[in-house]
């Protein structure tokens, strides 16, 4: 953009102004993570995950003001999930996949021959551990 006294300046440096949204609670800095908004009809507080776009009437918290945050004295709180957002595992889960882990580090037995002699897989050509090397299906 220009003017009859040149090129426009801004008032602000742009390498001072963080595409980042921040924490509206004075002082912290902290990057915002959840948006609060207060629903004045039900005496409710609304906090949610971080909203699109940053609206006049919804307040912008970072994860540490947003697990401390109470309501007045006879207003709810309601903490909404992100279900976009990927859910943490479980001790149940972390079992299931340490067993899971386990089974499949287990050497697996193969029957043997009516001589003695294990049968041979007719696809492998060698085997090192629990690694086998198999022929390539076009030979």
């Amino acid at each position: 953009m220009e003017s009859r006294r040149g090129p426009v300046k801004s008032a602000v440096p742009s390498n001072v102004v963080s595409p980042v949204r921040r924490c509206s609670r004075t002082a912290c800095g902290r990057p915002a993570v959840a948006t609060l908004t207060y629903v004045y009809a039900d005496s409710t507080a609304v906090l949610g995950p971080l909203a699109t776009y940053a609206e006049p009437h919804c307040y912008d918290l970072c994860a540490e003001h947003s697990e401390r945050l109470t309501a007045p004295r006879g207003w709810e709180v309601v903490r909404l999930t992100d279900a976009s957002a990927p859910a943490r595992p479980s001790g149940d889960d972390l079992e299931a996949l340490a067993n899971a882990v386990r089974e499949a580090a287990r050497p697996q037995e193969r029957p043997a021959e009516p001589g003695g002699a294990r049968a041979a897989d007719p696809a492998e050509v060698g085997r090192r551990g629990h690694l086998r090397v198999l022929r390539s299906p076009e030979s």
